[in-house]
């Protein structure tokens, strides 16, 4: 100051914060810490253990939508049925046997044979392919030792029967709407083999899915209970037949969004988005890493099946 001398200032003592401000990072980390924990928890893998797996086919397995939509393009046409695509999706998972018969009103048996025939042929002309993750979790399965799968021609398609040899048949079987002269060309053109127990189509029950009739005969086919073997599903009416049938069931949302399967009141044990390794999760055991998985993994455990389902 001019004229006169500065006044002295003396440095203001700074807050005790430091501690505090310490202490209150450290809580927000541990409550950071304990959320993460809690995510982790929910999504921790559940592990089951069951003598067999019921596969659905369409839906679950392999992909016939393009074909399906050609077929009920024609059919719609020919019948006077409307929109193909309403047809395709009230008719999913149901047999073409009863679906044929109740949309176009075909009661003579032999036309309705010969138009299941021509459906089927449409269906395989747009090409069925196989869903992702499939391969992988059926190669797991026909790991076991002595665990076999019928070659092609092992299938009489002329009858409703599979010739099997003498050797023990278990541990899975696909169980499907279609029919035996469908399902085999379908498997095969996906690159699926069949299971060496045989495979359930709708020939073979008097009642299809909602049912458990299906599910019940593909529990036989591989000589266990039903109440502990896998039913693998897409479709609300196959979930209906498996439940039905006594079996746990898990719903792969490939066809019907996970929101309907949820309020359908089918109920299914578990829910997965399908069965590939597409997602990306945190583990905290891996340094916070990210892991890709399977949504659902299989093992053999003796003569038991041991299956991981890694998200709900």
């Amino acid at each position: 100051m001019r004229g006169g001398q500065d006044k002295a200032t003396t440095p203001e003592e700074p807050a005790k914060t430091g501690p505090l401000l310490s202490e209150i990072k450290s809580i927000r980390l541990l409550l950071r810490l304990v959320s993460l924990l809690r995510l982790l928890a929910s999504m921790a893998p559940t592990t089951i253990v069951v003598d067999a797996i019921l596969f659905d086919m369409d839906g679950t397995l392999i992909d016939s939508t393009p074909g399906l939509v050609k077929a009920w393009t024609t059919f719609c046409n020919d019948y006077q049925l409307g929109d193909p695509a309403t047809v395709v999706h009230e008719t999913h998972g149901r047999r073409l046997y009863d679906t044929l018969k109740e949309y176009c009103h075909i009661n003579d048996e032999s036309k309705l044979q010969a138009e299941i025939d021509r459906f089927e042929e449409e269906v395989i002309n747009g090409g069925p392919i196989v869903l992702p993750g499939v391969s992988a979790l059926v190669s797991a399965l026909l790991s076991q030792a002595g665990m076999r799968f019928s070659p092609w021609n092992s299938i009489d398609s002329s009858s409703h029967h599979t010739q099997l040899s003498s050797e023990t048949a278990f541990g899975w079987t696909i169980v499907t709407s279609a029919t035996r002269n469908y399902a085999p060309r379908a498997l095969e053109r996906c690159s699926i083999p069949l299971p060496r127990a045989g495979i359930v189509c709708s020939d073979d029950v008097s009642q299809g899915k909602p049912h458990p009739a299906p599910y019940l005969a593909g529990a036989s086919k591989c000589g266990v209970d039903p109440s502990k073997c896998l039913v693998v599903e897409d479709a609300i009416s196959g979930m209906q037949a498996g439940a039905a049938a006594g079996a746990l069931v898990l719903a792969v949302c490939t066809s019907t969004p996970r929101n309907t399967i949820i309020t359908s009141g089918a109920k299914p044990s578990y829910v997965v988005t399908d069965l590939s390794k597409s997602v990306a999760v945190v583990r905290f055991y891996r340094s916070f890493g990210v892991e890709f998985f399977s949504r659902v993994s299989a093992r053999w455990i003796n003569d038991k099946i041991e299956v991981t389902i890694d998200e709900q």
